[in-house]
């Protein structure tokens, strides 16, 4: 890959309302998901709106896992920013898509900070995930 990292654009459509507005539901499921991706988990923060609605970050060693809840719609959007090849990021995507039951979903993949006319090299890439 001659970028610094991928970016997937998670759409989840008809998810279990029910589901994507449970905070601890939400909260576990980015939590194992970046742990199936085998991503380095660095800080957990979540916030539950009123009436209704949750987003949250997963910071990993190697980026970061977000979401936005739209229970009402049934709807959740999800990024997953991987820097480095280590990571596998359609891991952690197809465990959210069951884990908020979405019955249809989109993924978009962008390769962030690509250098492809550039000359100049990918100095400070991670190689291989921290540990």
């Amino acid at each position: 890959m001659n970028a610094l990292g991928r970016h997937l654009l998670v759409e989840l459509f008809d998810c279990d309302p029910d589901v994507i507005n449970n905070l601890e539901a939400v909260k576990g499921a980015l939590i194992e998901a970046a742990k199936r991706a085998q991503a380095t988990i660095v800080d957990v923060v979540f916030h539950e709106f009123n009436p209704f609605g949750i987003s949250g970050v997963v910071v990993i060693a190697e980026s970061h896992l977000t979401i936005h809840t739209w229970p009402e719609y049934r709807y959740a959007a999800v990024d997953i920013f991987s820097c480095g090849d280590v990571l596998q990021p359609e891991i952690a995507a197809s465990y959210l898509v069951e884990q908020f039951v979405a019955e249809r979903h989109s993924i978009v993949e962008m390769q962030r900070g690509t250098f492809l006319n550039s000359r100049v090299p990918i100095a400070n890439k991670a190689a291989v995930a921290f540990r």
